[in-house]
């Protein structure tokens, strides 16, 4: 579908002609490659790469691990894989704003190499991605995109998370391997990094808390200046690329003033006189490559057309020229240098199409299709300047088709976790551009405006797709809806594990376990056409292209015995997730509290337990406002459970709890990582330990990711520690679980992930979760 003329005048306000233009310009100062490397979506260095980039024109990439898949969610509930998509399109949107070349050593959903959650180890990181698997896929990514210079964002020193730690250890392993002519595990050319730089600053903050000093810096970057097509510092653009990793709540505004330069330590150096500066040793032009004169005639119009700049008439003759010199030269290069001048060709190639003002978009009469499918191509184009322009469609395989219409033939289903997104390169479908300028032509591909996805042919959403049987609140029936039926009309059935019963209904399916259900894990499987069939879980959000994950379309099912209550229990939620939803599951009594609740006593006094969710403190400002009101609550007899927040979620440690508790922060520092982490009883009568589920060592058993995190570090002697829990060689934690008598009321604040443990279907989570929003005593 076409986008709208709203969104048309948006993308047009965005990108003006003139900040197209200087920005196609600035990649011809330099052929020096500077690639970045991390562990998630958001570590890049941006504002530094800003500066390198969008100032000195060096050629950028970022290999980044994982696609941030156990991270926090600011903005929504996508968990999982879910949020590694989410992810991986808001990297890809940063990525753009800088003109950074992006790989994932991550492949595909259930790549070993994810985000398992934090890590306070670089041995563990790398024992749980595999080694070998790491290196492999870091190889061939320095192999393909071949970079002068390699730069992790944080130092591998104890204090720092894991994953970072990991991924500067096999930053300097890969490079070695990347040059090793007898490494088996790659089939590409080798290529030997010339330099690798570490950062000379701490990466200690709210988060981590560095052990040892930074190195010592060899060079420092300037990251002062402004860019001349926007007046925008280069901190102020590497903000504007961060803010697209809108679901970690990144981007800050940086006044003018406050930029500073940034320190770097050279660890290896495999060229002579490297030391000096970042370009020292390396070649920095197309003069310093061993072209002859033709590359230097290149360089000098390059030059020329930089300094024409806003002159696009006179950039136009420039840009051509030096494309029409540089084909010249670059038949003489040596192996090694090709790329360099490769690249530089596609840069005056897209030069040249905005000097010229050359304008193409395209789209299909519909976004999705199938793998057997067709659909029209509609599209306008503006010559601009062109003497001649040739417009043609780029297809992949198993699609044909032209200009009027396309047609896919058995197409793969879309991939939601590509491996490289690089931003001139766009993936087909897409235009061809081919443009004839002062008699020199130039070919560029042009992305539709909406890219096209291929779902599977027949497809179908049974909701939820996990779920829990509480055995103690005797309901053992379920209803499964069915969504998203494609085609209208497929045959479906739904298979179910043995002495289950299921019923189709007009909503979906009603499925009954046994009476006497041992506890388990159950499994409930459509099938389409007889057929197993496949769920389409969409990734949407207005700022970000739709994406999929495709996966069997199936329900799991966990039965447990949870215990009960007769509790009114209130939720208040940010939005980041669903233990309203679990407890309503599990048999309770659950309501939401809205905003004008919070403004009544009366409204409160209904609820014998109100649940405060995870950021919830920060993210309802009138759940901020209405802590006084809640105090008096709480003292009247009303139990109030707080799930984990960050002390900069408004958590103030005097004010915000009823009575004093500080969360600890760096946040490495008060957290248990090991999922599988002894778990001590410090007051086994406690109430919350037994009623109505007597908390057992069987209930810490297979937990995901990690214990807890941002657990207390100081609290009111009101406030009573319930449990003790510590990761390999470090001092016992007793903040994650505390418990106080206040007035009539209780406060419990829990730092343990029980919400994702909840999702992850663990059994303990739940019996621990009922003990939780069990009252003191219910309110009449």
């Amino acid at each position: 579908m076409p986008l709208t003329d709203l969104q048309r005048i948006a993308r047009q306000k965005d990108t003006p002609f003139l900040t197209r233009l200087w920005r196609a310009l600035v990649p011809l100062k330099s052929v020096v490659s500077f690639m970045n490397t991390g562990a998630h979506p958001d570590d890049e260095t941006s504002e530094m790469l800003a500066s390198l980039g969008l100032d000195r024109g060096l050629d950028l990439s970022y290999a980044c691990s994982t696609r941030g898949e156990g991270g926090q969610n600011v903005m929504g509930r996508e968990a999982g894989a879910l949020l590694g998509i989410l992810r991986t399109a808001e990297m890809e949107q940063g990525a753009e704003a800088l003109g950074l070349r992006l790989y994932w050593l991550s492949e595909t959903p259930d790549d070993p190499i994810f985000d398992f959650g934090f890590s306070k180890s670089g041995v563990e990181t790398l024992r749980n991605w595999g080694h070998e698997r790491t290196l492999k896929r870091f190889v061939d990514i320095l192999r393909a995109e071949r970079p002068d210079i390699i730069c992790p964002t944080f130092l591998d020193v104890p204090g720092q998370h894991g994953h970072h730690r990991a991924m500067t250890q096999a930053a300097e392993e890969a490079m070695a391997l990347a040059a090793d002519v007898g490494y088996k595990h790659s089939d590409l050319p080798p290529w030997q990094v010339a330099k690798m730089y570490l950062p000379a600053w701490s990466g200690a903050g709210q988060s981590y808390d560095d052990d040892l000093p930074p190195p010592p810096a060899t060079i420092e970057l300037s990251g002062r200046g402004r860019d001349p097509a926007t007046g925008a510092s280069f901190f102020q653009l590497g903000e504007q690329s961060r803010a697209f990793h809108k679901s970690q709540g990144m981007g800050r505004w940086v006044p003018h003033g406050s930029e500073h330069d940034w320190p770097l330590h050279l660890k290896i150096c495999n060229v002579p006189d490297g030391a000096v500066s970042l370009e020292a040793g390396l070649a920095s032009t197309l003069s310093d490559l061993d072209g002859g004169p033709a590359l230097a005639n290149a360089q000098s119009e390059m030059d020329a057309a930089l300094a024409a700049f806003p002159d696009a008439t006179a950039i136009l003759k420039h840009a051509s020229t030096a494309l029409a010199e540089l084909r010249l030269g670059a038949a003489t290069l040596a192996p090694g240098q090709r790329h360099k001048v490769a690249r530089k060709q596609g840069q005056l190639a897209k030069l040249i199409r905005i000097a010229a003002q050359v304008e193409c978009h395209a789209w299909l009469g519909k976004d999705v299709l199938g793998p057997n499918d067709q659909a029209t191509v509609h599209t306008q184009i503006d010559r601009g300047n062109a003497e001649k322009l040739d417009v043609s469609i780029n297809l992949p395989e198993h699609w044909e088709g032209d200009l009027a219409s396309i047609r896919t033939l058995g197409a793969p289903v879309s991939d939601p976790y590509p491996a490289q997104h690089l931003p001139d390169e766009p993936v087909a479908p897409c235009l061809k551009v081919g443009i004839v300028t002062h008699g020199v032509s130039s070919e560029t591909l042009v992305p539709f405006d909406i890219a096209p996805s291929i779902l599977p042919e027949k497809s179908a959403t049974l909701s939820p797709a996990s779920t829990v049987v509480n055995v103690a609140a005797q309901r053992n029936e379920l209803q499964i809806g069915l969504s998203d039926l494609r085609p209208v009309g497929t045959n479906v059935s739904l298979d179910v594990p043995d002495r289950w019963s299921v019923v189709r209904t007009d909503q979906g399916f009603e499925i009954a376990a046994p009476e006497f259900v041992e506890a388990g894990l159950f499994k409930a499987k459509l099938f389409l056409d007889a057929r197993p069939g496949q769920s389409v879980q969409p990734v949407t959000r207005d700022d970000l292209p739709s994406r999929a994950l495709c996966l069997p379309s199936e329900v799991s099912v966990r039965v447990v015995n949870a215990g009960t209550t007769a509790a009114r229990i209130g939720y208040i939620g940010g939005g980041n997730d669903r233990v309203d939803d679990w407890l309503r599951r599990l048999g309770l009594n659950v309501a939401g509290i809205t905003a004008s609740d919070l403004e009544s006593e009366t409204a409160l006094a209904r609820f014998d337990t109100i649940v405060i969710g995870i950021f919830a403190m920060k993210t309802r400002r009138d759940l901020f406002a209405a802590l006084p009101l809640l105090h008096r609550w709480i003292l009247g007899g009303g139990t109030l459970v707080t799930l984990y927040h960050r002390p900069w979620d408004n958590w103030l440690p005097d004010t915000t709890p009823p009575a004093r508790l500080e969360i600890g922060q760096p946040s490495l520092r008060w957290r248990v990582t090991d999922q599988n982490a002894e778990v001590k009883v410090l007051e086994p009568d406690h109430p919350l330990l037994n009623t109505p589920n007597v908390i057992e060592k069987d209930d810490w058993a297979g937990w995901h990711k990690e214990r807890g995190l941002y657990f207390a570090k100081s609290w009111d002697a009101a406030y009573v520690p319930l449990l003790e829990m510590a990761d390999p060689g470090e001092a016992p934690h007793r903040g994650s679980l505390l418990a106080a008598e206040i007035g009539k009321g209780r406060h419990v604040h829990c730092s343990l992930i029980l919400h994702h443990q909840m999702e992850k279907l663990v059994p303990g989570a739940f019996r621990l979760m009922v003990n939780l929003v069990t009252p003191r005593s219910l309110k009449t």
